[in-house]
């Protein structure tokens, strides 16, 4: 399997950024402000500290949206995986498994503690992805599953 580059994006990326969390809407019919608006969204987000996004392949075909945040229950910062995506044309090439080796690896280095990520129940294929990559979606010390709960404001 040939190895992707993958890089960490900079503001001046928000444009191919959001184009890929577009297409990624897109794709799965779900809505979209725009490529417009996540990329102004994205020039800001993008210049702080607690929002990074990794980019693989040459040109981008995937990418993986980062945020950060203190909790009380670990010395280091969690991270959340907002977004991961790969394109279809690039799917199973390799591209993803790229991406989250370096979303390890730099989480690592900033001094993460845990790394949370919110997976669709009926998406089983991302399911398998996550647990290839070492994620569980039960707790380890008692086997619990897992669930996710949100209200938008």
């Amino acid at each position: 399997m040939a190895r992707h580059p993958v890089r960490r994006a900079g503001v001046d990326d928000a444009e191919a950024v959001a184009g890929l969390l577009h297409d990624f809407n897109t794709e799965f019919d779900t809505p979209s402000p725009g490529k417009d608006v996540l990329a102004a969204r994205l020039r800001h987000l993008l210049g702080e500290p607690h929002t990074f996004a990794l980019l693989g392949g040459d040109p981008a075909q995937g990418l993986a949206l980062v945020t950060l945040r203190p909790n009380v229950w670990y010395p280091g910062p969690v991270a959340l995986l907002d977004e991961m995506y790969v394109a279809p044309a690039a799917r199973g090439s390799g591209i993803g498994g790229a991406i989250m080796d370096r979303l390890i690896e730099e989480c690592r280095a900033a001094g993460v503690s845990a790394i949370e990520i919110n997976v669709d129940e009926s998406d089983v294929d991302a399911q398998r992805f996550y647990e290839r990559h070492g994620f569980a979606g039960v707790d380890p010390e008692t086997g619990e599953r897992a669930f996710y709960f949100s209200q938008e404001l």
